[in-house]
């Protein structure tokens, strides 16, 4: 699910915390930040941000677990816009709206 937003006014990191994500890492021109939804880390929102000028280019996906088969990149994971990531990116647009 991607989310974009255009003529930034504030720090995006900042923009991102305040929703409630923490910065977990930079991959290339992404920042990623994650919002875990127990103290165990798993189910989170994962988002991948990427500022472009003053646009920022959000992709959101629920991690449902962690990653298996010893490849860090692969777990099971809900891309579509549906159930608690539609919940997600409805609040995360309400937020930033305001």
């Amino acid at each position: 699910m991607k989310i974009e937003i255009k003529g930034l006014r504030e720090n995006p990191i900042n923009m991102l915390r305040d929703a409630g994500y923490t910065f977990q890492r930079n991959d290339s021109e992404e920042m990623s930040f994650i919002r875990p939804f127990s103290a165990s880390g798993y189910p989170r929102f994962h988002i991948y941000a990427k500022i472009s000028g003053t646009d920022m280019i959000i992709s959101i996906h629920l991690d449902v677990n962690k990653e298996t088969y010893g490849d860090k990149t692969r777990h099971q994971g809900e891309y579509q816009n549906e159930g608690p990531l539609a919940d997600e990116v409805k609040r995360l647009k309400m937020i930033w709206t305001d």
